[in-house]
């Protein structure tokens, strides 16, 4: 079943019953985006949250130059939104596009609400979760204020091995805060040294 890896994820931090399982898949709505397809666009209000459940999405913005800065990648296992916008029903100010097709679960702010008061538990599965984005997103801000350009792309290979594969050299330099060139000359100069 395409649905027990969002339970999957769900149960690596709360048990839930049959009838919790039942309640939480009733109210997830499957999503599919062609590669370059976009889930959210910079200016329209985030609606849902997703977990993806194959595929690869970046969320980014473009500065006043026209330059794309990643703020994030995706892939299965992982859920994404603007949670800003999703919130408080403000414009968000990214874009999350598929890198590759991808198949999604969502759910709205009036599903997850009933989900909440319906099934307690899952306030605490996504204080965690949102626990666990604060942590990393203070640690990419550290990184980025500490390491180098070499030292954010060694960081950003070993976190994320997978990615190095399935995500253009153009987008991981965005990511990293570096131009495509650089990164090919820093990755040359790695594999020499």
């Amino acid at each position: 079943m395409i649905t027990s890896l969002l339970i999957q994820n769900i149960e690596r931090h709360v048990h839930l019953d049959v009838g919790e399982i039942e309640l939480v898949l009733s109210l997830f709505q499957p999503k599919q985006l062609k590669r370059k397809a976009f889930l959210l666009r910079q200016g329209e209000v985030c609606r849902s949250e997703h977990f993806i459940m194959k595929g690869c999405v970046k969320i980014y913005s473009i500065d006043e130059n026209g330059f794309e800065h990643i703020l994030m990648f995706g892939a299965e296992g992982w859920w994404v939104g603007d949670l800003f916008s999703f919130l408080t029903g403000k414009e968000s100010r990214y874009h999350i596009e598929a890198l590759e097709d991808t198949q999604l679960l969502q759910i709205t702010k009036p599903d997850l609400d009933l989900l909440y008061e319906k099934v307690p538990k899952m306030e605490r599965f996504f204080r965690i979760l949102l626990q666990n984005a604060f942590i990393a997103h203070m640690e990419r801000i550290d990184q980025s204020l500490s390491l180098d350009a070499a030292g954010r792309y060694q960081h950003f290979v070993r976190k994320y091995p997978a990615f190095g594969q399935r995500i253009p050299q153009k987008q991981i330099a965005a990511y990293l805060g570096i131009t495509p060139v650089f990164l090919s000359m820093l990755r040359k100069k790695l594999m020499e040294g």
